[in-house]
């Protein structure tokens, strides 16, 4: 059972006066700080000139009056729909639901057979894919490695193409150009029949790092984000200030940066296309100052990213956010404990698409089939949380109760067998309840190894295969697929 899209909110780090107050200080900082902005975007100053922004050339800087930029901001979508393939893991993204999945752009894999590090490959981002695609708790495959087999050059069409033929969860990943945002479009549009039919329910959308903490506008991924929105296919605006390097050392201050720039993102996109479906991605994190990395498994994260959500909530835009980074290098325990916070803080907070919250390791540069595994089950025991406890009357058990007072055993009760696999949560095996004895008898074994049996496992099965011979062939006709058949 998938607990996907359940309610959260429960977690709430800010008041309302506080929410507020973020936001009345994010709009100060665009009407009096701005956004400076990089060259080459004629176009869009001149856009911002025509809903009444303030361009300041001399000074290469944005100013938005924060009326005006309300107005565009209210024309976002409220609801954004991400769709599956096969309409069992669609993602309706809107309130407090919450799903959470894969994330990132990781260099490095351990190696299933060896446990050794070494570089990712297109077959390592197709077996991944095929992996979450068996695995229920994990409701989406944002691309979680960059293949390093193949030249840049042909990344895009190469790593959309893999993830579909891999699953038939949505799809999310960044391109590297326009161009490659066009070769997506039309890989994705040759599965879907035709474009029409891809802009209805949309199976693949776009991440664009639009803004450069803090405060500066981005050419080359703004003109991603905003061909996306003009072709209407879903854009999360990622930006991911750092405290205490791109952002400032404390909460609330970054939460304040972070704000600005999301609704400057979001604002520019709906002064491009009104109404075109976008996700407020304000991803804040935090540096380890004593050598300036990213800290990614440290429990402010998850409550930074919890109080993201509500910001988002206070403007109605569905948001994009993380969980799941760990500073750990393997599949250990400083990995269980740093995921566990930060995947329960978001789920409850009610985010709506967190990402990175499977496989990620070692500051979001490694990942492992087996993490993946133990993700999962994080995961689903995050949304366990949020799926209650129901107090009806065949929940109330008055009735067994009586039985069991009057000498009926619980253990053989009809309302045991019914109720003893909706109940509680039942992993995917991961998880180890043998006693002490049979666990020996078992071999000894610790949570990666389990983890790593039943990613051979998976693997070692003959799951489908999404991509259609017909539309396989007609794609590789026209494009340079470099992912081979076995």
């Amino acid at each position: 059972m998938s607990y996907g899209g359940l309610p959260g909110g429960h977690y709430q780090p800010l008041s309302a006066d506080q929410v507020e107050r973020l936001h009345e200080a994010a709009l100060t900082v665009l009407e009096q700080t701005g956004f400076q902005y990089e060259p080459d975007l004629d176009e869009n100053l001149k856009a911002t000139e025509a809903f009444d922004m303030v361009v300041d050339r001399a000074h290469h800087r944005i100013y938005f009056p924060r009326d005006k930029l309300m107005e565009q901001v209210h024309k976002a979508p409220q609801r954004v729909v991400l769709y599956s393939r096969d309409g069992k893991n669609d993602l309706h993204l809107a309130d407090d639901r919450v799903y959470l999945g894969t994330g990132g752009a990781a260099i490095k894999i351990l190696d299933l057979e060896t446990g050794e590090t070494r570089h990712t490959t297109l077959r390592d981002l197709y077996d991944l894919g095929r992996l979450v695609d068996q695995l229920n708790n994990i409701h989406f495959f944002l691309r979680p490695c960059i293949p390093k087999d193949i030249p840049e050059a042909l990344y895009d069409e190469n790593v959309f193409y893999t993830c579909l033929k891999a699953t038939a969860k949505h799809v999310m990943a960044g391109v590297n150009d326009i161009a490659g945002f066009h070769k997506m479009l039309d890989i994705a549009a040759m599965v879907a029949g035709n474009l029409e039919s891809l802009k209805a329910r949309p199976f693949v959308s776009v991440i664009a790092s639009f803004a450069i903490s803090p405060l500066r506008l981005c050419t080359h991924s703004t003109r991603i984000m905003q061909e996306a929105v003009r072709q209407k296919i879903p854009v999360a605006l990622s930006c991911a200030p750092m405290a205490g390097v791109t952002s400032p050392i404390t909460m609330s201050g970054t939460l304040v940066q972070t704000h600005a720039e999301q609704l400057a993102g979001i604002a520019i996109c709906q002064m491009t296309n009104p109404g075109a479906p976008v996700l407020y991605g304000g991803i804040p994190g935090r540096a380890n100052l004593w050598n300036l990395g990213y800290q990614g498994g440290s429990v402010e994260c998850g409550m930074m990213n919890a109080a993201i959500h509500q910001l988002a909530r206070h403007i109605k835009v569905p948001n994009y956010n993380s969980s799941g980074l760990t500073d750990a290098k393997i599949p250990d325990a400083q990995a269980g404990w740093e995921k566990a916070m930060t995947t329960l803080l978001a789920a409850m907070g009610g985010s709506n698409y967190v990402h990175h919250a499977a496989g990620m390791l070692n500051c979001m540069l490694t990942v492992a089939h087996e993490q993946f595994v133990i993700d999962d089950e994080i995961i689903g025991q995050c949304c366990k949380v949020l799926a209650g406890i129901s107090t009806d009357s065949k929940h109330l058990a008055l009735e067994v109760i009586d039985s069991a007072a009057r000498g009926n055993a619980f253990i053989k009760s009809a309302h045991t067998m019914k109720h003893m696999t909706t109940e509680y949560f039942n992993g995917n095996g991961v998880t180890d309840t043998k006693n002490l004895d049979k666990w020996i008898k078992a071999g000894r074994l610790d949570a990666w190894t389990r983890a790593r049996n039943i990613a051979k496992q998976t693997l070692g099965r003959s799951g489908p295969d999404y991509m259609p011979t017909e539309i396989d062939s007609a794609i590789r006709q026209k494009y340079d697929i470099r992912l081979q058949s076995r």
